[in-house]
This record gives structure tokens, C-alpha cells and sequence, in this order.
């Protein structure tokens, strides 16, 4: 791998994200997928499974915010900055149903100092806008690559 220094910034944000994936469990739990990352950009996808359904039988809102907080998290952390949530809120739109291949699309609103806002949209393979997400994050001390001196 080329020194930290030395990359694009695109190139920065998939090895970032590579670096995030090996470690995140819960996304690939899910069986999530990492379809699109980019300095400030990430799409992930995921198919609901009848184990993820609630007592209406829909998709359970836990699952839609926790796919859109997966790809709040690659977005965010595309710099090669330990970057954390620091307060998210989600809108549902419409019901998710079991079967349905529900992709997040996260894109940076602002990013300055430490602070940052993003957006992340929701649909189904139809294209149907399911759920709108918003988080804001907070860089913190470390990186995911090593930065030499």
C-alpha cells in the first residue's frame, strides 16, 4: 500500500473504508454491502429478512437507522480521521418490507473543524424514498491508516 501522504483523496477513503470494514462486525452481520465510498460519500445496501420485521409485519426501524448509520459512518470517516456520531435523527416515510433491498446513499453537508452534518437517504429497489436520516459527527484523537511522520 502507498504512504498515507501519497494517496488521492479518493484512494484515502477506500482504504479508509477497507480499514472500518474489517472491524465492523455488525454491518457485515447484516449482511450489509459497501456499494459506493468517496471523500465525503458512502452508499450501503441491505436486503430486509423476515428476522428483521416488527409486530406489523414491516422492516423494524432499528435495522433502516442502523443501515443508514452504517453509511453515515463511511462517509464520515473517509478522510482517515477517527470520526464518531454525535447526534442522528431519522424521518420513516413509508414501511420497509421483508424482502426488500434497502440502499443508503450518505452525502457531506459541511465539514469544518471538527464538526460535521450529513444526510442520508433511504429507498427500496424501487426506488421509493423509505426514510430520511441526518447525523452530525465529531472527529476524534486517531486515524484508521498510519500517517507517517
Amino acid at each position: 500500500m502507498k504512504p498515507v501522504t501519497e494517496m488521492t483523496p479518493q484512494e484515502l477513503a477506500e482504504a479508509s473504508a477497507r480499514a472500518m470494514w474489517n472491524d465492523d462486525s455488525a454491518s457485515q452481520r447484516l449482511e450489509m454491502s459497501l456499494d459506493h465510498i468517496a471523500p465525503g460519500e458512502a452508499t450501503l445496501s441491505m436486503t430486509i429478512t423476515a428476522a428483521m420485521s416488527n409486530g406489523h409485519g414491516n422492516c423494524h426501524g432499528g435495522y433502516l437507522f442502523t443501515l443508514a448509520d452504517s453509511a453515515f459512518a463511511f462517509a464520515c470517516n473517509s478522510y482517515n480521521q477517527i470520526t464518531v456520531a454525535q447526534q442522528c435523527s431519522i424521518s420513516y416515510l413509508i414501511p420497509g418490507r421483508i424482502g426488500d433491498r434497502m440502499t443508503a446513499r450518505a452525502r457531506e453537508v459541511s465539514r469544518r473543524g471538527r464538526s460535521g452534518i450529513y444526510d442520508i437517504r433511504i429507498t427500496n429497489q424501487d426506488g421509493a424514498h423509505v426514510a430520511e436520516f441526518r447525523g452530525h459527527s465529531r472527529t476524534v484523537k486517531g486515524t484508521h491508516l498510519p500517517v507517517e511522520d
